[in-house]
């Protein structure tokens, strides 16, 4: 009987670490991609929010914003509405340096707040995301995956401005 008890609250602990595993490795990993995208927002020039490396593309600026209203419509295809105050439309309207990486960094929050909030049992829902339809785990994912691909983005653009990424001082 002892052994049996034994092996059912081992069971039950290990159960219980695994419960959103998948969340809290998604949100470590995009934790790590959103603050070096915030840190090449800061290297940038404000002068320099407005470049683009050729008609057509985005700037700066522009690849900023983009980030932070893919974080809002990535995040309500999963079920979490913008926050009240958030204007999802009106993000390209915003200019300036310092109001850019403010909607960045809200955004940021908004999303890495909601993804522990994705309960396990659901990751395996089909959602259709406009664009593609995935699961829940594909849309988180997906989240950390545009993150990931902007960071890069912004990565050349720095290099091509001769602002060096701060974590590669």
């Amino acid at each position: 009987m002892k052994k049996l008890l034994f092996t059912f609250l081992l069971t039950s602990c290990f159960s219980y670490a695994q419960e959103g595993l998948t969340q809290n490795s998604i949100k470590a990993v995009l934790t790590g991609n959103q603050l070096q995208v915030i840190q090449l927002a800061e290297a940038f020039p404000e002068d320099k929010y407005d470049w683009r490396p050729a008609e057509g593309i985005s700037s700066v600026g522009e690849a900023l914003l983009h980030v932070a209203g893919g974080n809002y419509f990535l995040a309500s295809k999963l079920g979490f509405a913008p926050p009240e105050d958030v204007d999802v439309m009106a993000l390209s309207k915003i200019t300036g340096k310092e109001n850019i990486i403010a909607a960045l960094k809200k955004s940021n929050d908004f999303v890495l707040e909601n993804i522990t909030k994705v309960e396990d049992g659901t990751l395996s829902e089909e959602v259709d995301f406009g664009f593609m339809k995935s699961n829940k785990l594909g849309g988180l994912l997906a989240i950390m995956e545009h993150n990931g691909e902007h960071k890069g983005q912004l990565i050349a653009y720095a290099r091509t401005n001769g602002v060096v990424p701060p974590w590669s001082k």
